[in-house]
């Protein structure tokens, strides 16, 4: 609630070619108990004016040299950005009160000044203006609060991400630096691709928890250096599963992200992938981002069943295929951003190298 005190303390400016005027409206308000009056006869010197002090309630006469008080409220609507213009005009011309209505002002006091109505409406006009700016000022902390909470829910979200992808390295010591790699592979490619920040921003964070289904697999398993055996190969083929089970039923948006790419990566757009055979759009677009950015990842590092590619090498198998890898297993968007694009993921690979 606005208190009288705040009311007489609220920031008034006079606006008046004549001085005469001027005086006798400092005057009056002084009178009243006002006491922060401040007023100028030029009214090119108001927008600086009300951009340094942020009045309260302008006193606006209309008629003055140089700039009338409708050409004046114009401009000062540029610099109210909350759309409230809180001027009072001062007219002697009864056709001009809905006119200045019209252009912003709040409301309008008649000439020659009669003290009651001048004080009344001043009063008001200062009343509403304050109480505007009290909620302004509670929807900012509000929002503010908002903006906290969201920033702490964001951190606590991030903070199970990075834990359990670093159980699932912990598991796979080959893998180092993958999972920084791959943020970065995913973000870029997202990116790329024309997608909003906010997707880029998530699949980032998301895309580490692609094998975090890895945790369940044994490592007789997860660390053999030779080939598998076909019941070997179905175990590990159950990672996609069971990192899907891992983080689904979240609520957090990465979390259900990071699901949707552990249980749908190793997906081929002929249908060829695993686990369900999924083809075609009927794969997630996460997921279709990830495909190749795994693929080029697991290329360029060693692995308990090969040695380490490089770049070149790595981008000749993606994109010309090699038997185990063919240009048909990617979608065609997405393989046509990885091509234009390939000396990115050089430089993110040689930037987190093992």
């Amino acid at each position: 609630m606005t208190s009288p005190s705040d009311i007489l303390h609220g920031k008034i400016l006079i606006v008046d070619d004549l001085n005469a005027n001027v005086q006798l409206l400092a005057r009056m308000l002084g009178a009243a108990g006002y006491v922060s009056v401040a007023s100028t006869m030029d009214p090119l010197e108001v927008c600086e004016l009300h951009r340094r002090n942020r009045y309260d309630l302008i006193l606006l006469d209309l008629q003055m040299p140089g700039m009338n008080g409708f050409q004046l409220m114009e401009k000062l609507k540029e610099i109210e950005s909350d759309d409230y213009l809180p001027v009072l005009v001062i007219t002697s011309q009864p056709e001009h009160k809905m006119r200045a209505l019209q252009t912003g002002a709040r409301d309008f006091i008649s000439k020659p000044f009669d003290l009651a109505e001048v004080l009344v409406r001043v009063h008001n006009m200062l009343e509403v203006r304050l109480l505007h700016k009290a909620l302004h000022n509670y929807n900012e902390v509000l929002e503010q609060r908002v903006r906290e909470r969201t920033a702490d829910l964001l951190e606590g979200y991030l903070e199970t991400i990075f834990t359990m992808t670093r159980a699932a390295e912990h598991k796979d010591k080959d893998t180092g630096a993958h999972v920084q790699r791959i943020s970065s592979y995913t973000g870029n490619l997202a990116r790329a691709l024309g997608q909003s920040e906010e997707f880029t921003d998530m699949i980032f964070f998301a895309s580490p928890m692609h094998d975090i289904g890895k945790i369940g697999i044994p490592d007789h398993v997860l660390l053999k250096p030779g080939r598998l055996t076909p019941d070997e190969w179905a175990v590990m083929k159950g990672h996609s599963s069971m990192g899907a089970e891992i983080l689904g039923n979240s609520k957090s948006p990465y979390l259900q992200m990071g699901a949707e790419i552990a249980l749908h990566h190793h997906e081929r757009w002929d249908g060829s992938g695993y686990p369900s055979g999924r083809r075609g759009v009927e794969i997630p677009l996460t997921a279709r981002i990830m495909n190749i950015c795994d693929i080029y990842d697991a290329l360029r590092s060693k692995r308990p069943y090969k040695p380490a590619f490089d770049h070149s090498k790595a981008v000749e198998i993606i994109t010309c295929g090699d038997g185990r890898t063919r240009p048909e297993h990617f979608a065609p968007e997405v393989f046509a951003a990885f091509r234009q694009n390939h000396e990115s993921f050089r430089e993110i690979f040689d930037a987190h190298a093992e």
